[in-house]
């Protein structure tokens, strides 16, 4: 293979829709066939959500409509009283029931394209990475649903209990691999034997949130598990570091024109299950792709542009 484009899509709870609604923008002003496009397509998190429905062709705006139209029913809180702070904040029960509409009984032999999705094996304390069998050597996942390898990846700790896949106990991938973009590198040049130099890499984010800790001696003094790092907060400053310490590493491996980032960042917090900040993440997808449209175009188009965006 002389080639290689690479689609990746950050975790990030509700956030995916950011990415969502980008994607279906793009589709919409290039007339872009994904699967035709990317060579392989890879998402964390909620972004093997998108990553996955890319691969077997279908609709993006489907999947916007996925985030708008139940995202308060798979964030919606237990009512368990005090028994609750020992389970997940919340049942998988509708995120399952979506996941099984949109991929029905397809497999990771069913795509269109390659894809690729992380997962963390916490019964065997190792990364796991669903692949579909685009070489002859993957065996273990080719027969496996999407649909259970996506919500494995979307089994964010504290957010939604860890899910079983054939012998593997499984949660979020975002723990070692939010941004799944070094990964996708690795993948290409291990199992496409394609130098770095004939990649082109196309991430997209889910929001940076600059709610750190604050240094005061008072705060530090609650530093335990229901308070002061908290259980939300410190998966929040697991998966920023991962995605920006990925995102400079990709930068540092590739030349400025065979990688193009596409990200935002806020001030304050930016929580994974915030279902009243949608309306705000897909204006913030939409002003991006309108003001960098003939960036992104030209990058798909294989084009040189003269300049990326910062992320």
């Amino acid at each position: 293979m002389g080639f290689l484009n690479i689609l990746a899509i950050d975790g990030g709870g509700i956030r995916g829709i950011y990415a969502a609604h980008l994607l279906d923008r793009i589709q919409k002003e290039t007339g872009i066939n994904y699967t035709e496009h990317f060579d392989l397509i890879a998402g964390t998190s909620t972004g093997s959500i998108i990553a996955s429905a890319l691969a077997i062709n279908y609709p993006i705006s489907d999947v916007v409509s996925l985030y708008d139209e139940h995202g308060d029913a798979i964030f919606s809180n237990r009512l368990l009283g005090w028994f609750g702070a020992l389970l997940p904040k919340y049942s998988n029960k509708a995120l399952k029931n979506q996941l099984h509409s949109i991929f029905t009984d397809k497999t990771l032999s069913d795509t269109s394209t390659n894809l690729m999705i992380p997962a963390t094996d916490i019964g065997n304390g190792s990364v796991h990475v669903f692949k579909s069998p685009y070489d002859s050597n993957f065996v273990r996942d080719k027969n496996v649903l999407i649909a259970d390898a996506v919500l494995a990846s979307c089994s964010a700790p504290s957010f939604f209990k860890p899910h079983t896949v054939n012998e593997y106990l499984l949660a979020d991938g975002g723990l070692w691999a939010n941004n799944p973009s070094l990964t996708c590198l690795i993948e290409a040049k291990k199992r496409f034997n394609v130098e770095l130099d004939d990649v082109k890499l196309l991430s997209i984010g889910s929001g940076i949130g600059h709610h750190f800790y604050d240094q005061k001696k008072n705060d530090l003094r609650g530093w335990g598990i229901l308070t002061g790092w908290g259980g939300p907060k410190l998966l929040d400053t697991i998966l920023n570091l991962q995605s920006e310490s990925t995102k400079n590493m990709t930068e540092l491996l590739l030349k400025p024109d065979q990688s193009l980032r596409i990200n935002f960042e806020v001030s304050g917090k930016l929580a994974l299950d915030d279902t009243s900040s949608i309306l705000n993440l897909k204006s913030k997808a939409d002003r991006d792709f309108t003001h960098n449209a003939k960036i992104i175009s030209k990058f798909l188009l294989n084009d040189k542009p003269k300049e990326m965006i910062a992320s």
